[in-house]
């Protein structure tokens, strides 16, 4: 099987951990790299071996790269995303799709156009922990899901990042920033969603910076810290998700999904492993149960690998465009539903994405896959 050579646009934090786990997977190569600071760039292909540096027009316009790998900032997702279709790249986004509803369907109207595919973070539901929980549903251990609960509560960023205003303003808040994770696992969990309601608010008009590098600096605060919503899903379950950055403490736990034999503890939708935790109907203690596939390390850029193992064989990729989008749609649905003061319709289209073998892990990934030929 031929890899798909990449091109990644964004030298970020976050580049390291993708670049780094490319060397493990047998569908594509990063093969160049670019980044608005271009000397950022140049230290990261040094340090870890890429041919090519060169500026982001360059980039996609090169004939020899197949795919970008597109970690520039939420802002920046769509127009990036864009300009890589226009020149007939596959691409796979940095969570979220985009930040606003009508570039995210532009972005998928475009890639279906031109017959192209459409990949995105997060994919840490295809991490062992998060599939093991989908085997537990599939397997009918603890019945049908009912209800769920999804908990992301945090005092806010100002605390410890060295450049947290973004995190303040339109497109930030902790459902755009951490939502992704938690409303993935739900619908890989339990599926698509088809109505939300919610009441977002508004806590400190104005956060004061105490991490080092900014300390004392002042942040207008332009979107909600607090959002609380409710989920109906096409298969009738109903979930409630907290997502806040004004919680000081608490002691909820990150997902539990309730069935109609039981219980089940989800763990942190934002890490790749365990632990996982079921109480049937007839069982008097909560039970570990063994993760059931493997990249239950930080194995950030599997969703990757895995949309390039399904564009090399013609096959539908787990962490799609349809779904990222369908997360978008119910994010932003909560926080209009609060602003119109009723449910909001979701009106994304987006299928349950498929569990992983049994078993997967870095030494049988592409041995499993090309066992699925699902057209």
């Amino acid at each position: 099987m031929s890899k798909l050579k990449a091109g990644l646009i964004g030298c970020g934090n976050i580049s390291d951990i993708y670049i780094k786990n490319a060397a493990q997977f047998n569908t594509f190569d990063i093969v160049a790299c670019t980044d608005l600071n271009l000397d950022v760039a140049k230290q990261k292909a040094n340090k870890y071996g890429i041919a090519n540096v060169c500026k982001k027009d360059e980039l996609i316009s090169d004939p020899n790269i197949d795919l970008i790998i597109n970690l520039t900032p939420p802002s920046s997702h769509a127009e990036v995303a864009l300009e890589a279709l226009y020149a007939g790249k596959h691409v796979y986004n940095e969570k979220p799709l985009s930040v606003s509803k009508e570039d995210a369907i532009t972005i998928l109207d475009t890639a279906e156009s031109r017959g192209l595919m459409v990949g995105n973070a997060p994919d840490t539901f295809l991490g062992g922990g998060l599939q093991t929980c989908r085997k537990i549903i599939d397997e009918g251990l603890i019945g049908r899901p009912v209800s769920a609960t999804a908990f992301m509560m945090n005092p806010g960023h100002e605390h410890w990042h060295p450049n947290p205003e973004f995190f303040y303003q339109e497109g930030g808040g902790p459902m755009f920033d951490m939502g992704p994770y938690y409303l993935t696992a739900l619908v890989a969990l339990m599926g698509p969603v088809e109505r939300v309601t919610g009441s977002t608010k508004i806590t400190h008009p104005e956060r004061t910076i105490t991490s080092q590098q900014k300390y004392g600096q002042k942040i207008k605060v332009a979107t909600p810290t607090q959002i609380n919503g409710v989920l109906d899903f096409k298969n009738g379950a109903v979930a409630s998700i907290i997502t806040s950055f004004d919680t000081l403490h608490h002691q909820l736990p990150h997902m539990e999904i309730y069935g109609t034999e039981g219980s089940m503890s989800v763990p942190d939708p934002n890490q790749f492993s365990g632990p996982v935790f079921i109480k049937r109907f007839d069982e008097k203690e909560w039970t570990e149960y063994p993760l059931s596939h493997g990249f239950t390390k930080n194995s950030r850029g599997l969703g990757t690998a895995e949309f390039a193992h399904s564009i090399i064989n013609g096959q539908n990729p787990r962490a799609s465009g349809s779904l990222a989008n369908h997360v978008l749609d119910i994010m932003q649905g909560i926080h209009t539903a609060s602003d119109q003061q009723q449910h909001y319709k979701i009106t994304s289209i987006c299928e349950q994405p498929k569990p992983l073998p049994e078993k997967i892990n870095e030494g049988n990934f592409d041995q499993l896959l090309n066992l699925e030929k699902t057209f």
